[in-house]
């Protein structure tokens, strides 16, 4: 047996008794590129040298690189493979690939159906976006060298006949093709737009106008024009088209944006900037705030603009078998709608892409569930042509936009108890819960005993407040402490908006920002971890705490 004979190739790879042709045309897709097959597989892997009965292969899973390893044993009938294998029965590296990408999803039943821009997702790192050809730019030629000049990778496909069936002119119905050329040419006539098309599977090819093989077209193309596009006249899976008939014999073009650290080199090729953000819906929307500064290059004084490309990718929907739907949605002020830019539907997809162009500016960016309170991990990722600035992990403190509304006894009734029952010094939590008590803080606000602020409140309010270490507040940080309570007790009084004496999940970003607390998406997946009830609502004790703890923070991570 060998890994590879005479190298890796689109030819390599042919079907067995699993519905994943969607992983077939993105493994013979990747053949054509070697640097990225190379990423996914060791070439000099084999069976003869260093062979220890296992193989390494690497896909990107959610921002990194995971390696799987996998022993050589195939699933055979009859002393045939079952799945993926290669016309030379010898050669084994397209099976093998398709083993380990099965092990990496689940196992091979977790292959049956998909969509090849997300296995050349898996395979490159790249964001894939779906487009619908008929909707696309009038200019369509001017947007295809776009995209190439950014290195993306590019497959089409039609989807209008029985799969695999082929139309008049020799395209495939719901088949994968690759297209990797766009060249004004120049003809006895004049310039054409035409695009150059590769089918990944084999020999099949175009027979209509400027076909290889039948295209008269081509005596109205000089020989040197002919060779500056490489053009051969053979039956070998690649040829040529006008604009206009790629227009109309494909329906769907799947795009592959890959970075400046995935794509292959080359001359011209100017690659992407990225960031990328891991977040969580629990149980609520994140924000991301968004800055655009720098407009694209070649624009016109008219067109002072950012070009971007959003995707939005929910993490391990297949191990899971829960498909959430989902979508994305800009905004320049949260108060105004409708959004600037949004995805046109909510999508199950395992990642939905949002391309725009907006003026410099700071926006603010919102995944987003279709049902509410649904929970999940995601991938944001951003890519601009000039740079841009993605923050979400952040807590800062805002200037308090909340009045006292005396909900609580002010400072000076108070101080008689201070005085009365504690050390003219300094007073202990024991102390606090008493003259908690005796302010009427309980009664004012809660209907329960089981629900007042106890002892134990009490403590780690005090111990949040002590600055020597005793478990101990003198008077200036008693009042420093009875001012806040007071203040942040407002608060949660009127964003409680159901008056249950507890705010919901929602209520609690809003709360705290009337606190002059901003908080990230980061920061609210936590709190609602550590300080939610299980019905995720915060208690008023908790809501305190919560405020309490967030300011020692910030206190001494500005030291």
């Amino acid at each position: 047996p060998q890994f590879i004979i005479n190298g890796a190739t689109r030819l390599d790879v042919c079907q067995g008794k699993l519905n994943d042709c969607w992983l077939l045309s993105a493994i013979a897709s990747l053949a054509v590129h070697r640097s990225l097959l190379s990423k996914v597989m060791p070439l000099e892997q084999s069976f003869q040298d260093g062979y220890n009965g296992s193989f390494t292969f690497r896909f990107w899973q959610y921002g990194q690189w995971e390696e799987v390893r996998i022993d050589d044993l195939l699933p055979t009938w009859n002393n045939k493979l079952i799945y993926l294998s290669s016309p030379d029965k010898q050669e084994f590296w397209s099976s093998l690939l398709e083993k380990a990408y099965a092990k990496l999803k689940g196992g091979y039943r977790a292959l049956d159906m998909g969509f090849p821009h997300e296995a050349m997702v898996d395979m490159t790192g790249g964001v894939a976006e779906v487009l619908n050809v008929g909707s696309l730019s009038r200019d369509l030629p001017a947007f295809l060298r776009y995209l190439l000049s950014k290195g993306a990778l590019i497959n089409c496909a039609n989807s209008k006949g029985s799969l695999e069936q082929r139309n008049a002119l020799g395209i495939m119905f719901r088949h994968a093709y690759s297209l990797t050329a766009v060249e004004k040419v120049k003809t006895t006539h004049g310039t054409v737009d035409l695009v150059r098309i590769l089918n990944p599977w084999g020999n099949t090819e175009w027979e209509g106008p400027w076909s290889d093989l039948k295209g008269p077209e081509w005596r109205t193309v000089s020989t040197e024009e002919q060779r500056r596009l490489e053009r051969v006249c053979r039956e070998d899976g690649e040829f040529w088209m006008s604009v206009s008939d790629f227009r109309q014999q494909f329906e769907v073009m799947e795009v592959c944006h890959l970075t400046e650290t995935l794509r292959e080199p080359g001359p011209g090729v100017l690659p992407w900037s990225y960031v990328m953000h891991h977040g969580n819906w629990v149980p609520s929307n994140p924000q991301f705030y968004l800055v655009l500064s720098e407009v694209d290059s070649g624009r016109a004084d008219s067109h002072k603009t950012c070009s971007f490309v959003l995707a939005l990718m929910q993490k391990h929907q297949r191990r899971r078998g829960i498909d959430l739907a989902i979508a994305l949605h800009i905004y320049q002020d949260l108060r105004a709608t409708p959004p600037v830019l949004c995805s046109p539907h909510y999508s199950s997809r395992r990642e939905v892409v949002l391309r725009g162009s907006l003026k410099p500016g700071r926006y603010v960016i919102i995944p987003s569930t279709a049902e509410r309170n649904q929970q999940g991990a995601f991938l944001l990722r951003v890519l601009t042509e000039q740079g841009l600035f993605l923050n979400s992990v952040c807590i800062f403190f805002l200037q308090p936009s909340f009045p006292h509304q005396a909900a609580l006894p002010a400072l000076k009734s108070t101080r008689q108890l201070f005085q009365k029952h504690c050390n003219k010094v300094r007073f202990t939590s024991m102390q606090l819960l008493y003259i908690k008590n005796r302010a009427g803080l309980t009664n004012i606000l809660l209907a329960g005993s089981e629900k007042n602020l106890a002892l134990e409140h009490c403590k780690s309010l005090v111990v949040l407040m002590d600055t020597q270490g005793n478990a101990q507040l003198n008077w200036p940080e008693f009042q420093s402490m009875w001012d806040k309570i007071r203040r942040w007790t407002d608060i949660f009084l009127v964003f409680d908006k159901n008056k249950t004496q507890r705010l919901e999940y929602q209520e609690v970003a809003p709360a705290l920002k009337a606190a002059g607390i901003m908080v990230d998406d980061l920061v609210m997946q936590l709190v609602g971890l550590r300080y939610t009830e299980p019905d995720l609502t915060i208690s008023y004790p908790g809501f305190l705490y919560l405020l309490m703890k967030l300011e020692s923070m910030i206190r001494k991570g500005g030291r």
